[in-house]
């Protein structure tokens, strides 16, 4: 079956259909990871990727004698303890403990030099707890959701740039890059030498590195990059090349190989010389017969390598080593075996020096080499074809390298990214397990003994909790969930940094196209650095984004479709998605527009090669969301985009009457809505589960034949806002694989609604809409339109102190009966009590210290009791600003060790009860296995010995055939070894066994982690006794202050809410809802706001849904036939009336439906007031901010105000009580509360700071106060 379509369909008025389904939207995330992990497959099966690539990198680890040998056998998961659910309830990390089994060898000398293996033992070993990726694409750390972004960065492989120089001269240079080593540099210098960087450090002569390779011999380095004449000398006389040459045409030319007498050895010329007269006159006079010089023509166009080399002293490879180490590792000692070992490790070491396959591919694909792709690492090929493309540079061959093209730009997504970490973690452990097998006896011999996993947790648990590039997730909106998971960054490790990156790297580049969004990117310091994926884009092997086309043969157009990266592209015409085309996809225009690299030409059909698959491919997902997009500034569509991304989900979503055709595939992909995971029935739905009788077992026949989704009722997002999903299926509906279930926060019926739409004008009105303020009617708010819920979560622990337990209760010392109303008797707040500021959420005491008491007091403690007077109040009260109805109370706490035998026999009969109804499910999980391989599997013969390496028995003999007894009775993990004869059976019991253990593996989990929970309580920080979480629900209605915005960027604040009866309304007597100004269009040039309105206005007296695709949307004339058909003016203007005279408007006004969404920055949460509150500890004046319940700041320039003003006493207050004159403020509040109105100022705190810091430079500093009773030396102080 397949996936259902919105309950709503919408019709479409695009006039080029999509023909090719958008790919799955977070599959950047998922796929990635699940590569990584390669959960599901049998270890035999699996790709050297990943985590398996990994572990196969780090081991064999050997001792450092080389006798004993630690290998990798295979790895394995144990199934999380906690669902996801679970996991956010408490606060916990759903992850599954990671386990590999690791084979300990050591070699036995038998005589001779010769070493026997001999296995000491195969165990498995534990290596932390790895976060699992959920469903939807994000990891549940510590409770929170959190979404890791992809990467962005330079990719491994070689480039060559050109810089100008500050004297106007172009510099040509090389890199090559490696994944993981030092990177190389070969750069040209101003008087015409070749230089190397290795790793960024000093300089080398080209040469020398060369040489350091085993090219020792000046004319086996010449031969690498000219040819050579062969010069003949015969009676006198000399022929280059077989023709006569006078010597004056051979004075000044360089000598390719040493010049030498054959029969004395004598030297008349060097290599890489200069050939000189005098020497000519010599060679003429000797036996020498020929000898051979540099081609004139090529050194003419790089003398470098010769210059280079006529420096170059160093005449043998050691010595090139020695002084390769020297540069790298300058000061350390150098002998012979060190700087040969170094260099060796430096560039041929896998381990330390990798291209990784794109490092390799690239390469290859730039210098036309075909070294195999196994092949990882630095050879000589490499290094001369680099400096051979680099000297053809100099002559005018060859293309330099653009660094901003995506072809040299690849994304390294979650699972390369946690690779990365868990490399780094598994080589620290490397080391210590080398150590170890040094100073451990045979007998405690053991990997457990040997492995330390912590140095790999603590890297995996660093990356998740710190790491640049795992964010918090955005969980506003659906929308902003899914952006979020397809971020790209430029920025974090082995990226750039917000200050380093110029505007080059930011801006919009040709190969951007298709594959990384022009429009949407952060507004800040973030802008280009941040971007998102296109919508049909999508990340081959190597990590380049590809984008799908079209082939176009012979100037028709196929439904071929293929992927093409950036460097693909690049020698390809491309046709636009909207070019014309007639019934047989034959392009209709003698000439087409097309895009060629970044020119845009037009070309004859013959011509084109590919023609983009869809007009939305250009865009992201939160741009291709905004209708009349093509009619929109492309700064104000940034706008837009960020902003739908703020829309808070609103009380009663509402999809737009004006879409683009994509608010259901992006609510779809979002992980915000319940989608069927098989075909089926539904059997039973309520508002907070659905039952569905599956159809088909799908590839899965160990999973139940009914499918329960549980739905999330009133849960906090990470911003606060509400996730409450509701079902949107009825008992009886047939369901498909994929179909939404039930809507989540902002989805209509399947479809994306982050606001609601709403009757609008665009006029000035009383001046209220200046500056883009927004007015709306009082209906809006009584209709409840744009509320909003938003849940808070307070959070409360119950420490064991030193002085005794802090207590959760209901009995608080001084407190009112009034204040504790809302109170259970736990002390904790009861559900759908409605809280205010200062209210009590959770009753606290914490005891007190011991204080000296007075006889009295111990004579009234004696009388009354002393409980009271030992603890104090340490209540969580709801904090300023805050109100609203406690819709959860979450309490975790541990099991009191000292229970009652009671308590105990309870606990284990509930323990048992548990057990039960594990059993029975696997149970069935059992049989069913042994259902389904009965008939292939029994009477087969058994090709291996099977033994349980848990008991060292032999359950299987080689040569005996399986009976059923033997898949009733033995383990899963004795079966997974058997071997029969029939490859194909095999294959097929490997897969269901495999299956089945994993399925029985999580039940086993889920089950001991209740019965654990039940015994233990809940797993709680040190020193925690309880934690209470209360979390409160406020509806935010619409407010002036808060922020509004249409999808065109088209934002204000809201200015006043006027009543009903004041607002303009239509002839026919309906008031307009919202007003927005008309000045906010033409400057802004987002009159894509203006149509939507006009079609919206037709949508809504059609009684119809639109969607209007970007590049493909309605034209004027569509609009207007609609209008018609609506029985609307044509212009979209009509003749409105004042709501307060009732006269009629001088002009006709802008009407119709604009959908307007409510963004994250609400005034409830912005307000702020303090009265008293906390000061800061030095300077003794107010904190800032809301967060601190801090005051506002009155600065310099505001002081300079009040002087100007004359201002005295108020500034006087100002600067003193009601900042940092602590004796002044003190005396003021008594004299408020006495009702007196003396206000008596003293000294503020600042001078007392200023004084100190004086003091503090050696400066005696003395305050003198004016006082009755000065001696005259004060006096003559007080006067200077």
């Amino acid at each position: 079956m397949a996936v259902a379509h919105p309950l709503e369909p919408r019709k479409v008025l695009g006039r080029i259909p999509d023909r090719i389904d958008l790919p799955d939207l977070i599959e950047i995330q998922t796929k990635s990871y699940e590569e990584f992990l390669q959960w599901d497959l049998p270890p035999d099966e699996r790709k050297p990727q990943g985590l398996q690539e990994v572990f196969q990198e780090i081991f064999p680890i050997s001792s450092p004698n080389g006798l004993t040998k630690l290998d990798f056998v295979h790895y394995a998961f144990t199934p999380p303890k906690y669902t996801i659910q679970e996991c956010q309830e408490r606060g916990a990390t759903y992850a599954a403990s990671l386990k590999a089994l690791l084979r300990l060898t050591r070699y036995e000398e038998v005589g001779n030099n010769e070493f026997r293996e001999k296995l000491l033992v195969e165990q498995e070993v534990f290596f932390g707890e790895l976060p699992l990726m959920t469903p939807v694409g994000t990891f549940i750390i510590n409770g929170a959701e959190r979404v890791i972004v992809s990467q962005l960065h330079k990719s491994p492989g070689v480039s060559f740039e050109k810089r100008l120089h500050t004297n106007g001269k172009t510099i040509l240079s090389a890199r090559v890059i490696p994944y993981r080593g030092a990177w190389l540099e070969f750069e040209y210098d101003l008087n015409d030498y070749l230089w190397v960087m290795i790793d960024r450090r000093s300089k080398l002569p080209v040469t020398t590195f060369l040489k350091a390779f085993g090219f020792v011999e000046p004319e086996e380095i010449l031969s690498l990059f000219y040819t050579f004449d062969e010069v003949a000398v015969s009676r006198g006389k000399f022929k280059v090349n077989g023709k006569p040459a006078a010597q004056e045409e051979l004075v000044g030319r360089w000598v390719a190989a040493d010049v030498f007498d054959p029969e004395t050895g004598e030297i008349f010329a060097d290599a890489a010389q200069v050939l000189t007269e005098a020497a000519l006159n010599r060679i003429l006079n000797s036996h020498v017969t020929e000898f051979r010089l540099l081609n004139p023509v090529e050194v003419q166009k790089d003398q470098a390598i010769v210059h280079t080399l006529s420096q170059d002293n160093i005449m043998t490879q050691d010595a090139a080593m020695q002084a390769v180490y020297a540069k790298v590792r300058p000061g350390d000692p150098a002998t012979p075996s060190t700087y040969r070992t170094f260099f060796q490790k430096l560039f041929s070491d896998p381990a330390r020096y990798d291209f990784a396959a794109v490092g390799r591919y690239k390469i290859n694909r730039k210098l036309g080499l075909n070294i195999d792709q196994a092949t990882r690492t630095l050879t000589t090929d490499d290094i001369v074809k680099t400096l051979q493309y680099l000297v053809r540079l100099r002559g005018g061959e060859g293309v330099l390298d653009d660094i901003d093209h995506l072809g040299n730009r690849r994304v390294r997504a979650v699972g390369e990214l946690l690779a990365n970490q868990f490399r780094t973690g598994l080589a620290r452990m490397e080391r210590t397990v080398r150590e170890r097998m040094n100073y451990t006896d045979e007998e405690q011999l053991t990997p457990q003994n040997l492995i330390n996993p912590k140095p790999v947790g603590a890297v995996v648990k660093d990356f998740f909790g710190r790491s640049q590039l795992s964010h918090f997730m955005d969980q506003i909106n659906p929308l902003a969930e899914l952006t979020h998971k397809r971020r790209l960054s430029a920025l974090g490790p082995g990226g750039l940094s917000r200050e380093r990156a110029g505007f080059e790297v930011r801006d919009v580049h040709p190969t951007h196209y298709g594959r990384i969004c022009p429009i949407e990117t952060p507004e800040g310091p973030n802008i280009g650095l941040m971007a998102s994926l296109s919508t049909y884009a999508q990340i081959n092997r190597y990590g380049f984004l590809e984008t799908p086309y079209y082939k176009v043969e012979s100037g028709r157009v196929s439904t071929k479709v293929e992927m093409l990266s950036a460097y693909d592209e690049d020698n390809y015409t491309i046709a636009q998605a909207n070019a014309p085309l007639n019934e047989k996809r034959v392009f209709v225009k003698s000439l087409v527009f097309c895009r060629r690299r970044a020119d845009y030409p037009r070309v004859g059909p013959g011509e084109v090669d590919y023609m983009d698959v869809s007009t939305k491919q250009l865009v992201s997902v939160a741009a291709a969301l905004i209708p009349f997009l093509e009619h929109d500034d492309a700064n104000r569509a940034l706008m837009g985009s960020n902003m739908q991304r703020q829309a808070v989900p609103l009380l009663r979503a509402e999809s737009p009457l004006v879409g683009t055709g994509l608010e259901h595939v992006t609510a779809r992909n979002s992980g915000t809505v319940v989608r069927a995971e098989r075909e089926g029935e539904v059997v039973y739905a309520d508002s907070e589960r659905i039952r569905v009788k599956v159809s088909e077992r799908g590839d899965n026949p160990f999973r139940p034949d009914e499918d329960e989704y549980v739905l999330r009722k009133y849960m906090r997002s990470n911003q606060n806002t509400c996730i409450n999903q509701r079902p949107i299926v009825e008992r009886g509906v047939k369901v498909g694989r994929g179909q939404i279930l039930a809507d989540g926060p902002a989805v209509d019926r399947g479809e994306l609604a982050l606001g609601r739409n709403v009757l609008v004008a665009f006029m000035p009105w009383h001046g209220y809409n200046f500056e883009d303020a927004i007015i709306i009617s009082e209906d809006v708010v009584k209709d409840d339109v744009f509320t909003s819920v938003h849940i808070s979560v307070f959070e409360m622990e119950a420490r064991d102190t030193k002085l005794g337990p802090e207590e959760i209760t209901r009995d608080i010392p001084n407190v009112s009966e009034e204040a504790l109303r809302n109170l259970d008797d736990d002390g904790i707040v009861k559900i759908g009590a409605k809280v205010g500021p200062g209210d009590i959420l959770v009753g606290k005491v914490t005891p007190k210290g011991e204080t000296e008491l007075a006889p009295e007091e111990k004579l009234l403690r004696a009388i009354f009791g002393d409980k009271a007077e030992d603890v104090r109040d340490a209540s969580l009260t709801l904090p300023p600003g805050s109100s609203g109805v406690v819709v959860d109370v979450k309490v975790a706490s541990r099991k009191d060790k000292a229970s009652d035998a009671q308590a105990k026999k309870s606990i284990t009969q509930e323990a048992r009860k548990i057990e039960r109804g594990y059993e029975e499910r696997i149970a069935d999980i059992r049989s069913t296995f042994e259902e389904l391989v009965h008939k292939d599997m029994v009477g087969l013969k058994i090709v291996e010995d099977v033994i349980d390496f848990r008991t060292d028995k032999l359950e299987l003999e080689k040569g005996k055939r399986v009976r059923p007894t033997h898949l009733k009775s033995l383990d899963y993990s004795v079966l997974s070894r058997l071997r029969v004869e029939d490859r194909d059976v095999q294959q097929r019991f490997t897969r269901l066994i495999n299956m089945a253990a994993m399925e029985e593996a999580k039940l086993i989990a889920y089950r001991d982690a209740r019965i654990e929970r039940l015994r233990k309580g809940d797993e709680l920080s040190p020193g925690v006794i309880k934690v209470v979480k209360v979390f409160v629900a406020s509806k935010r209605r619409l407010s002036v202050g808060d922020k509004m915005a249409g999808r065109h960027g088209n934002k204000g604040i809201l200015s006043r809410i006027v009543p009903r009866e004041d607002m303009p309304f239509l002839p026919d007597g309906t008031p307009v809802q919202i007003i927005l100004n008309p000045l906010g269009v033409p400057s802004r040039m987002n009159a894509g706001q203006l149509l939507e309105t006009h079609l919206g206005w037709a949508a809504r007296a059609l009684g119809i849904k639109v969607a209007t695709p970007v590049f493909n949307g309605a034209s004027e004339e569509v609009i207007r036939q609609h209008m018609r058909k609506a029985g609307l003016p044509e212009t979209g203007k009509i003749q409105l009336r004042d709501g307060r005279t009732g006269d009629a408007l001088h002009q006709q006004t802008c009407v119709g439906q604009i959908y307007m969404m409510k963004l994250n920055h609400l005034v409830d949460d912005k307000i702020h007031a303090r009265a008293i509150g906390p000061y800061s500890l030095v300077t003794q004046q107010p904190l800032g901010g809301k967060a601190q319940f801090g005051g506002q700041r009155f600065g310099e320039m505001e002081v300079w105000a009040l002087q100007a003003y004359g201002a005295a006493y108020t500034l006087q207050e100002l600067l003193t009580i009601k900042s940092d004159d602590i004796q002044g403020r003190t005396r003021s509040y008594e004299a408020i509360v006495k009702g007196e109105r003396e206000i008596d100022p003293g000294t503020p705190e600042s001078f007392n700071v200023l004084v100190r810091e004086m003091q503090s430079l050696c400066l005696d500093v003395v305050k003198l106060v004016k006082k009755e009773g000065l001696t005259e030396t004060e006096e003559e102080l007080l006067e200077d």
